[in-house]
This record gives C-alpha cells, structure tokens and sequence, in this order.
C-alpha cells in the first residue's frame, strides 16, 4: 500500500519510504568519508528529533531557528522533526550580521537553536541574552562544552510519547505554517515570510512536470538549503527519490561534482559565470591549433539557437561537442543531465554557450514569498526559450500590469509577512494576485521574461527610463568586468561603478608589461581604465543613446556578502554600494550622491 499524495511537508520522507526508499536518501562528507542516511533512518531519526522536542516541552507553532554554514543532513533531519511536533522551522543564513540575528530572534521569538559550528555558535551566544525567549543553543558539530544535536537524538530514543506526537502530526494542516523564512532584503528589516506546509507541497508538485527525473540520478546540493529555492528542490529530489549528496563548501564543489557525478544540481547565474571563467581561463593557456579550436567552438556556442540553427550549424556543432565541449562535460562530473538557474537573470549568451555544450540549463524565476517557483523553462526544447524564465508552473497564473510589473497567483503565494499586515498589503491584493516587484513581459504567447526590478529602474535628468539590470547582464560578458552596478538616477546619463575580474585583469596587465603593486594600484592605471571602457562602449551598442553607460568608476575591492555588497543571494545591495562608493560616484558626476 502506497501513501496518498503527500499534503504536508513531513510527508516527503514517508512518501519516498513506501515508493522508493535509498539507502543514500541523505549524504554529507565529513573528514573525507561520505556518510550516508537511508530513507528508513531519515524517517527513524526525524521522529525522534520530534519526540524530543514534545518531551523538552515544545508546543504547536513553536519557533525553532537551524544556522549552517553548508547543506549536511543533520539539517534535513531536524526540519522534518521540528514539522512533525508541529512547531515552525526559521531557518537563518549563516553570513547576515549579529543585528540581524537579533532582530529575527526577537521578531519571531525562537526557544531553540540549531547551529552547524563553534563560529555561529559563538555568534548566536553572543546575542543569547538580547533573547528573552532563547531556552538552549545545540550544535551540530563536536565541541567540548557545547550541547549537541545528538543530546536531543538521545532523549528521543525513547518512544513513550509517540502516541502524543501522532497526535500532533495529525493535527497539522496543509494549510498551517510551516516554515518562517526572513528575506535578506537589500533595504530596511528584514520580513519574515510565512510560508505554509501547502505553499511549499504545492510549489514541489507542480514544478514536477519541468524538472526531468532520471532512474538512478543523483542529486547535488550546495546552494544554502536556508533559502527556498533550495529547500524546495531537496523536497522535489526526496518526492522523486533522488538521492541528495551535500557538497563540503562552495570551494570544493568542482572535487565534489566529479566524485558524486551528479545528473542534477540548482545553480545560481554568478557561479556559473565563474566556471565560465575557469574554462575559458584553461583555454587561454592552450597554443596553436588546440586554442583556435577552442575558441572556434566557444564563438559557435554563443550563436546557439535551436530555433534558427542550420543544418551545417549543427554539423559543426557535432564536431565542437566531440572536440570540445565533451571536456566541459567530464570536467561536471560527466553526467549532468539538468543544471536548475535561479536567483537572478541569467546571461542568455552563457546560456546559449552551456546549451551548445550539451548541458540541459533550465532558468526559472521566483521569490521567497512564492515558494519560490512562478515559471520555469522545460527539460526539452519545445518547453524552453533561452533568454526567457519559460512558462508558469501548473496551477499558477501570471499577468503583466499595465505598468509592467508581473502579478502572480496560485497556491504557492505566501501567508503573508509575519506580523507586518500593513506590508501584507502592500504586495498581496484583495483578489489574491502577489505584486512581484519585478518588470516583465510574455514572449511568442508563452514565456515569462523578467527585465528589471521595478525599484530599481531609474529616470535620468532628460526623463529616460534605465532598467539597470539588463545593462548589468549584457556588461557582464566582458571578461574584465567580476561585478558592475549601473547608476545615474537623476543625472544627464547612467554611468557604472565596476568591480573588475582581477584575475583576468591581473594576467592581461602582465601580458602588456603594465607594472602593478596590489589591486589599487591596478585600477588605478589609466591602460586598464581604458580598456575596460573599450569593452563597455562596445557593448554600449545594444542599447539606446539614453541607456548607454557613459563614465566608469573602477574599485578595487571583492565585492562579498561579508563586505556588505552582495545578498545572501548574491544579488547587488545598492544603497550599500552607494554608501560606500560616494567618492567614485563624485568622480564620475562632481558631486555626492546624497546632493
């Protein structure tokens, strides 16, 4: 007998467990071992993370906060113990500053922690006593004097109050709350977005369709399983029984992706930009006719489009996936069948290079408080449209507004924002339709294509729209350029404060016999603030006079998460970067930003 469609989150496991449970449902690799959950253990476990939680007095709707620096089973684990006792998983992201933590602590009034380390430990700690409701704080790894997670494994070893917690998971609803997810907002608070066990049940089914399942795939995960878009994928690969393998850290994914061989993995666009680079690198250092061949097949990648492609294209193609892109491909693991993009706008030019090279690069689009998935391209061609976020899922209606922000609805769209009704309804409408906050527009009748962030696009002084984050993608493509932000709000014309590819940079100086001691004293270089304009002026072309970038500033720091530029998300935080870049922006406009 098979378990009905799971309508709540905890029924994933159980589901995979009576269709297909894996002696490798959950991987982590801990001191050079992978260590390996099965389905059976994954429910076995969870139920008495549960259990403990009703005996340590957890009640419904409880908040319990889980911090980890990287995606490792143990987290997956207590986020189905914590649904099954019918509390409420908050998830945090390990990298948001102590203000933060404080402020989600106190807004959403969490008993217990959760944490993967001694450093966040440390930082929870540090905050421990600016939390009136924080009971205890458990961590994951092995320290001396720090409660462990296993402390908690223990106590529910024993089932006495299994009937209680039977109970309880019976008395959790689809439509009850599952999960309280802050945004890392660029601006302002952050909101905490109430997500319910349906939202996100809804969002894994109904994505189902567009995510291609493979007998005996494996999946990769790496992306912060804090955030919904990869959580919602763990919950898709457990509801298909795919085994989830969690990579060590960001540095070591390419060891990773060639000892697992994943068919599957989700990806944000700036880390695929940044294996772009690394292969492109490699093809630099090749000679003669090895190069010519290289960049031969990388040049034909680019022009790839299967709704124009010719016969002889595709005949020279054949050759370019033989030559070339086959290596490409081991370099993956050699059998990667679908790369999921989300996050951001993805460059349609890199994805028309991945796709010439055989990969199957599916960019969608979403948002935390759609959880998260509105629209996303197809496996096959027929459902897919390069430069396009592809259709709306099933059961999820999209219009575009008259002033062209795309409006959403369906049953993946939020509760709401916890606590905060006014800002509620200020993005959820009385007919239920979600105001994204994005620019969009339906392409041939069929696919969403996302074009800006509404707050984000800006009127110069002569009263011309720029939708900086098209300028942003297309700059990108230079390979000079790591990180650009385009400003001008209210001045004669846009102008951009980059953040150079250093490592490119830095070999491309060396080539031309241009001296440099350090970062700084490398963009400070008239040559290289010349050629890098060079590329900019060329790409200039494909936009209109009023949107052409007119004046660089080049900095000459990283910019990180850590440092304040980037989201979590690694989108750009621009009133952070105005902030901190007032002398660049004097230098291109004679004046501060703040005028």
């Amino acid at each position: 007998m098979t378990l009905k469609q799971p309508t709540r989150l905890f029924d994933f496991p159980r589901y995979q467990l009576q269709n297909s449970p894996l002696p490798d449902a959950l991987t982590t690799k801990y001191d050079g071992k992978w260590n390996k959950v099965s389905t059976q253990q994954y429910v076995e476990w969870s139920e008495q993370i549960s259990r403990a939680l009703v005996e340590m007095g957890v009640q419904r709707d409880e908040k319990i906060a889980l911090i980890s620096s990287t995606n490792r089973y143990e987290w997956n684990i207590m986020d189905m113990g914590i649904l099954q006792a019918g509390a409420v998983n908050v998830p945090v992201y390990p990298t948001i500053s102590s203000e933060d933590y404080n402020y989600i602590f106190n807004d959403a009034e969490v008993t217990y922690c959760f944490v993967s380390d001694r450093e966040l430990y440390d930082k929870v700690i540090a905050i421990k006593d600016k939390v009136p409701t924080l009971k205890e704080i458990f961590i994951f790894n092995e320290e001396k004097g720090i409660r462990n997670w296993r402390e908690v494994l223990e106590i529910g070893k024993d089932n006495k109050n299994q009937p209680e917690l039977e109970r309880r998971m019976e008395a959790v609803k689809n439509e009850d709350l599952a999960t309280l997810i802050y945004t890392s907002g660029t601006t302002g608070k952050p909101k905490g977005v109430m997500l319910s066990h349906n939202n996100l049940v809804s969002n894994v089914i109904d994505s189902g369709p567009r995510v291609p399942v493979f007998q005996g795939a494996k999946a990769l995960s790496f992306l912060p399983v804090c955030h919904v878009f990869e959580r919602m994928l763990t919950y898709l690969y457990i509801y298909n029984g795919i085994p989830i393998y969690f990579a060590e850290s960001i540095d070591k994914i390419g060891d990773n992706i060639r000892e697992v061989q994943p068919e599957i993995f989700a990806a944000v666009p700036r880390l695929l930009e940044k294996v772009y680079d690394k292969i492109i690198a490699k093809g630099n250092e090749l000679s003669g006719i090895k190069r010519g061949l290289f960049f031969w097949a990388v040049s034909l990648g680019e022009k790839f489009d299967p709704e124009t492609n010719s016969g002889l294209y595709n005949f020279k193609l054949g050759i370019a996936r033989k030559l070339i892109f086959s290596k490409w491909q081991e370099a993956l693991g050699g059998k990667v069948e679908a790369i999921v993009s989300g996050g951001a706008a993805l460059n349609p030019k890199l994805n028309a290079v991945f796709s010439a090279a055989g990969f199957n690069v599916q960019e969608g689009y979403g948002l935390t408080e759609t959880s998260p998935v509105i629209a996303v391209n197809g496996p096959d061609w027929d459902m897919k449209k390069i430069g396009t976020v592809g259709e709306p899922i099933r059961n999820v209606e999209v219009k575009i507004a008259e002033d062209g922000e795309v409006l959403c609805k369906g049953p993946n769209v939020m509760m709401g924002y916890y606590k905060q009704t006014e800002k509620t309804a200020e993005v959820l409408d009385n007919d239920g339709w979600f105001h994204t906050g994005d620019i969009g527009e339906v392409v041939d009748g069929r696919y969403l294509k996302i074009t800006d962030r509404k707050k984000e696009m800006f009127k110069t002084s002569g009263g011309k729209y720029v939708a900086p984050q098209i300028i942003e993608n297309k700059m990108k493509e230079s390979r000079f350029i790591e990180q650009i932000m385009v400003i001008g709000e209210g001045e004669k014309h846009p102008a951009a404060i980059i953040q150079p590819d250093f490592e490119f940079l830095k070999s491309w100086a060396t080539h031309k016999g241009i001296k440099f001691s350090d970062e700084k004293d490398l963009v400070s270089k008239t040559e290289v603030h010349d050629r890098i304009m060079e590329d900019v002026e060329q790409k200039n072309q494909s936009f209109g006079h009023s949107e052409q970038i007119k004046k660089i500033a080049l900095c000459a720091d990283l910019w990180s998460v850590d440092a304040g530029h980037l989201t979590p998300k690694l989108s750009l935080k621009r009133r952070n970067i105005m902030s901190l870049y007032k002398d660049e922006y004097e230098q291109i406009f004679g004046h501060s930003p703040s005028r």
